[in-house]
């Protein structure tokens, strides 16, 4: 990938070959959507403004390029994404800055163990002047979805998001209710504190396309961000630190049909399958990727050249996406996890064992 300019991968560094994969670690004025832009716009044009929306959420956040990649390249293949990240490293914030520049609707629900499922996806509600139950839309009825501590519920209001985030829709009392257009779930979780939450189980880990590892910033960025604190940036008035919308709605599904579009080999889709393949055979691994964690791979590769500017995925998109897409879809054997085995390590023998199509 040194054709094109170089853009962070999903863990803030450039990628470079197999590599790289081993590294990875307001809402705006609109509704649900945007008016149309006078013109078409080509691929150059929607990467500009996917290259904009990078630099508006830096006005918020520092030191976490990688996550926004991240955050774009799921959002281009059309998934979600899974922020990890111990308490104080911006991600409510980065999620918050991201949806205002991309101008969407988003709502927050903080995941609490007395939620329930129909706070999430709405519930029919008796309205007494009609003697009619109607349906009462809940906030996954927005555009980005921030499930602040998606940990600290139970499986069952968890489950409330499995339709969501899968088929787009909402079903309740035997009617289907679309979701709109882009959709997007950013939860978060923190690593470290296990005390009142709950393990998400693999169907809705399955759901998330990636799984980011929000890091502590390095000395400057944080330096950076005490400047900024105490110029006196406030991080709940995203206006006053001059964020603007860079896209429109239209923009952002043009530039998810633009990234489907890129096309691949039959080497290449052999190569997703070897490494699918390779992660069942691991003497570490109890539960490899799944047929759908193949394709995961392969929608997170296409975003990720398209973003690159290349018309195919190579070998090295598919490195390079391998770990965030895969990361969270493998169970280890226990005795792997105590002999401190770990799933990016894992990943990484996959990588170096695999034979790579040239």
């Amino acid at each position: 990938m040194t054709d094109h300019p170089a853009t962070p991968t999903p863990d803030g560094a450039v990628p470079e070959g197999a590599a790289a994969a081993t590294a990875f670690g307001e809402p705006g004025a609109l509704s649900y959507g945007a008016a149309s832009p006078a013109a078409p716009l080509d691929d150059t044009a929607l990467r500009e403004a996917m290259n904009r929306v990078r630099v508006e959420v830096g006005k918020a956040v520092v030191g976490q390029d990688g996550t926004v990649t991240g955050l774009l390249i799921a959002l281009l293949a059309r998934g979600h994404v899974l922020l990890e990240g111990v308490p104080g490293v911006a991600k409510t914030l980065l999620v918050r800055a991201f949806s205002t520049a991309l101008g969407l609707d988003t709502k927050r629900i903080q995941f609490t163990p007395d939620l329930m499922p129909g706070d999430v996806s709405g519930s029919l509600v008796y309205d007494a002047r009609t003697g009619e139950f109607e349906f009462r839309e809940g906030p996954v009825f927005t555009n980005v979805v921030l499930a602040d501590e998606i940990n600290r519920t139970p499986p069952k209001t968890q489950a409330a998001l499995l339709e969501a985030m899968e088929e787009r829709q909402v079903s309740t009392d035997g009617v289907t209710r679309p979701l709109p257009d882009p959709f997007l779930v950013a939860a978060t979780q923190n690593p470290i504190e296990h005390e009142g939450t709950y393990t998400l189980p693999e169907a809705q880990l399955d759901r998330f396309l990636l799984k980011l590892i929000v890091e502590v910033p390095a000395r400057d960025a944080e330096l950076a961000v005490l400047r900024r604190h105490a110029s006196g940036f406030d991080p709940r008035d995203l206006a006053a630190a001059g964020l603007q919308r860079a896209a429109i709605a239209d923009e952002i599904r043009a530039a998810q049909r633009a990234a489907a579009s890129v096309t691949v080999s039959d080497d290449v889709l052999g190569y997703v399958v070897d490494l699918a393949q390779a992660t069942r055979r691991s003497p570490s691994v109890q539960l490899g990727v799944s047929p759908r964690a193949a394709t995961a791979l392969l929608a997170a590769a296409k975003a990720w050249a398209w973003l690159g500017g290349y018309p195919a995925i190579t070998p090295d998109h598919v490195q390079t996406m391998l770990v965030p897409t895969w990361r969270h879809r493998i169970r280890l054997r226990p005795d792997a996890e105590l002999e401190g085995v770990s799933v990016d390590a894992v990943l990484g023998s996959v990588l170096q064992q695999t034979r790579v199509p040239i």
